[in-house]
């Protein structure tokens, strides 16, 4: 049985990997346009779903999504659901290792073959997704013991910086009061997402209870205003738009003095390369959990779940290696579109976790 402290990893895990996704970009593509108001939506909003979220799936202790589905809906609806949900998740991981292997190639090891890069991160990332909920979970932990603190020097280096401008954040701040903008608030509320994935994960969770919401809250909102001020401080309110992976650059351009690593960019690479393989490994096993549930039952045949689980994560990486063909303006897009879709995917969701417990308890009275 996982403590209450692992849905905390869960939510930090998803918070920091958003600085490297898509939701920088979004962010300060409107950031004349609504952004800062869009940040104010999105933390309301996430959290709102959090609650409503983790308050409904409370009451049901040790149950993933399948169960709860299976256990109020026909099976000709939760099956299809189910097969939605776990697309969703695949797509979310092959994004991480798709812009993983971008980053790679372009800060790190330029003359290397894509396709070596991308096997590499796909041979890791099966295999761990293997692994039991709960063994994920604790070396998630270990693995944000490891980072974090990596993350957190980057960032205050980064704020001390005489390089740093003020001015530039001052400037974009006079726009705060510009309407939200949709696309920065969908691609915002990503921040607050990592609660979604006890959507497996409450397997292994019994009478998950969420307190002190305000601190993920706070956290979100500290993670949202660093991701979107700090390139803008770097790169001035102008030439910020022509940067793609805007947090990379900005480590790029920071050096350290009397340190073995001069160049920040070794550091903050090291840290995010290992969290995006956690989160995809996290993402991928909650997607092939899900497709696993529609296979028939192979409990008591380690060898047919071996197979089952091998087919399912063989699917997932040629699909990946297909996606591999996207240049970068289609894989953005497709972020994008991605981050629209989760969205509404959280808030189906939980409207559907609300229905079943409504269905059950109705059950339980007649």
């Amino acid at each position: 049985m996982a403590k209450s402290r692992y849905f905390y990893c869960l939510f930090l895990m998803n918070s920091l990997i958003n600085i490297i996704n898509f939701t920088p970009r979004e962010l300060i593509d409107a950031r004349f346009d609504g952004a800062q108001s869009s940040i104010l939506v999105a933390v309301v909003t996430g959290t709102l779903f959090i609650y409503l979220f983790t308050k409904v799936i409370h009451k049901f202790p040790g149950q993933g999504l399948p169960e709860i589905l299976r256990s109020a809906l026909p099976k000709l609806l939760a099956s299809p659901l189910i097969l939605a949900f776990a697309v969703l998740w695949y797509m979310a991981g092959a994004l991480i290792i798709l812009s993983f292997v971008d980053i790679t190639l372009r800060f790190i090891s330029p003359d290397t073959d894509p396709t070596a890069v991308l096997l590499g991160f796909l041979a890791v990332v099966c295999l761990c997704s293997r692994i039991d909920s709960l063994s994920l979970l604790y070396g998630l932990e270990v693995m944000l013991s490891i980072t974090l603190p990596l993350i957190l020097y980057s960032t205050v280096k980064a704020l001390v910086n005489p390089n740093f401008s003020w001015d530039a954040v001052l400037q974009v701040m006079t726009h705060a009061l510009h309407a939200p903008d949709l696309n920065s608030v969908a691609a915002a509320t990503f921040t607050f997402s990592g609660y979604i994935n006890l959507a497996i994960f409450n397997r292994v969770f019994h009478g998950l209870k969420l307190k002190h919401v305000w601190i993920l809250s706070l956290e979100g909102l500290l993670v949202l205003a660093i991701t979107f001020f700090v390139p803008i401080g770097y790169h001035g309110t102008v030439g910020i738009e022509r940067h793609v992976y805007t947090w990379f650059t900005t480590a790029d351009s920071i050096h350290i003095e009397a340190f073995l690593i001069e160049r920040m960019l070794f550091i903050f690479y090291f840290a995010y390369s290992t969290l995006s393989l956690v989160s995809a490994i996290i993402q991928w096993h909650v997607g092939k959990e899900l497709l696993f549930s529609l296979l028939p039952s192979a409990a008591d045949k380690p060898k047919t779940r071996l197979w089952q689980e091998s087919i399912i994560l063989g699917l997932f990486a040629v699909g990946t290696m297909f996606l591999m063909r996207l240049d970068q303006y289609e894989l953005n897009m497709l972020g994008v579109m991605l981050l629209h879709v989760r969205w509404y995917g959280e808030l189906l969701m939980i409207l559907l976790l609300f229905w079943c417990y409504w269905v059950v308890v109705r059950r339980r009275r007649a």
